[in-house]
């Protein structure tokens, strides 16, 4: 395995280049700008908070405001910044691809599993691939589709219905190569998507447990849901993802495109069974030590949900798995204080900010359109041009990664409004949801 641990921040992609900026160095940077304008806003919302003050009381005032827009903009600005300064590694893919497996597990996916080894079987990988399918009790055809492949290295495994996690950890029990991927039965891969993310993992620093790859919306102009979706995962997962790997973590290692050291997975006893078993392996990794990495131009395109109550369902089992997260491994935060423990910490932040966000915010819109900015006016638009910006940038960075694996992508401009508009009006509520529900230990279901 290829060795960068010693120098991680170094800027590979052009060996000329003579200005090297470490990556404590880049946080750094990205935090006192962050601060600097939380601090700016600080002093211009005086007026602001003394007037809500007025209205709610002086305590109340000052917390509304505080995470409907001081702390959002802290956020916003260091994720510009943090992407600004993103120059990861250029790939090298004239390397020894090392024999590899590639995990799955399949709950009733009898109409998208067949597209899913399509694309399988079209991959551009040099190495050996070997695939092991779990089914997790399906009840609709998917045994059989699966049974009429014919891929080499292909093992399925029917198992009794009990969860994503437990059939993931039944399918790591027939992985015999050191390097294994995990996909979802709905995820779509690029040809180059596997070469590209074990590329990155074998010239990834030594002490690298996982490399998560790029997932985008594989079905963008079926309806407006998906239309926004797309915006999400073009412009804000991805951009979170490459500024949590600049500073050596992302946070999710997600089951629809990632790869793992088999013996560190096995070691961690595989994965947990709860709700968010992806966000929960890749933070016990975190907490002992090991970085997880990411690879944007290894893509994926995954079936997004195509109405408001899919969507609903999924975005509230994300928001469950982060607290999941949270209860097992949030003490990252102060015994591994290393940079991804910050990110973890503003994991902590997001369960009040959505909070205020559904019960200040959205009634501070009532409010105003009736003409009483208390707690929305001109102020708490200061976000919206850093939004602007890190959308620009991210559309900049991804279309070059279009580009190069030489996919045709045109994203909807309709699309776009509404999720800068209206993306959060939804998303906010449903993570609340999602939040009591785990706190006070609903039911699961995958």
């Amino acid at each position: 395995m290829s060795v960068m641990q010693e120098d991680p921040g170094y800027d590979w992609s052009d060996k000329r280049r003579k200005l090297y900026i470490p990556v404590k160095a880049k946080f750094i940077i990205a935090t006192v700008f962050a601060s600097t304008w939380f601090l700016f806003s600080l002093w211009i919302s005086e007026p602001w908070i003394e007037s809500l003050s007025k209205e709610v009381g002086e305590p109340l005032g000052f917390l509304i405001i505080l995470f409907v827009a001081l702390i959002p903009g802290f956020l916003m600005s260091h994720l510009l910044f943090s992407i600004l300064l993103d120059r990861p590694p250029a790939l090298d893919l004239d390397i020894d691809y090392p024999p590899v497996t590639i995990l799955m597990a399949a709950y009733n996916e009898a109409d998208n599993i067949g597209h899913t080894f399509e694309a399988v079987r079209c991959l551009d990988y040099p190495g050996e691939i070997h695939i092991v399918v779990v089914d997790d009790g399906s009840t609709d055809d998917t045994l059989r589709v699966l049974g009429s492949l014919d891929l080499p290295g292909l093992e399925v495994i029917a198992a009794e219905h009990g969860g994503k996690a437990h059939a993931l950890n039944i399918g790591l029990e027939k992985v015999s190569t050191s390097i294994f991927l995990t996909i979802d039965a709905d995820t779509v891969l690029h040809p180059q998507a596997l070469k590209r993310l074990i590329a990155r993992f074998v010239s990834d620093p030594c002490n690298t447990a996982a490399v998560a790859g790029s997932v985008i919306s594989g079905n963008p102009g079926e309806c407006l849901i998906t239309k926004m979706q797309e915006w999400d995962y073009y412009a804000a997962i991805s951009s979170v993802k490459r500024q949590q790997s600049l500073f050596q973590g992302a946070l999710v290692a997600q089951g629809a495109l990632s790869a793992y050291h088999t013996v560190l997975v096995r070691g961690e006893r595989g994965w947990p069974s709860v709700v968010g078993e992806d966000i929960v392996l890749t933070w016990a990794f975190l907490k002992d030590g090991w970085r997880v990495g990411y690879e944007t131009t290894a893509v994926g395109f995954t079936i997004t949900p195509q109405t408001l109550k899919g969507f609903y369902r999924q975005r509230k089992r994300w928001a469950r798995g982060m607290i999941e997260g949270l209860k097992r491994h949030g003490d990252i935060v102060w015994e591994r204080p290393h940079l991804p423990a910050f990110f973890v910490a503003v994991d902590f932040l997001f369960p009040f900010l959505d909070t205020f966000y559904t019960f200040a915010y959205i009634p501070g819109i009532i409010l105003a359109l009736f003409g009483k900015f208390y707690i929305v006016g001109p102020l708490t638009l200061l976000v919206l041009p850093l939004t602007f910006l890190v959308v620009g940038v991210m559309s900049y960075k991804e279309h070059k990664v279009m580009k190069l694996l030489g996919i045709e992508h045109k994203r909807s401009h309709l699309g776009l409004v509404f999720f800068m508009l209206f993306y959060q009006l939804i998303m906010s509520p449903t993570c609340v949801v999602g939040y009591v529900q785990e706190i006070f230990g609903a039911k699961k279901s995958w």
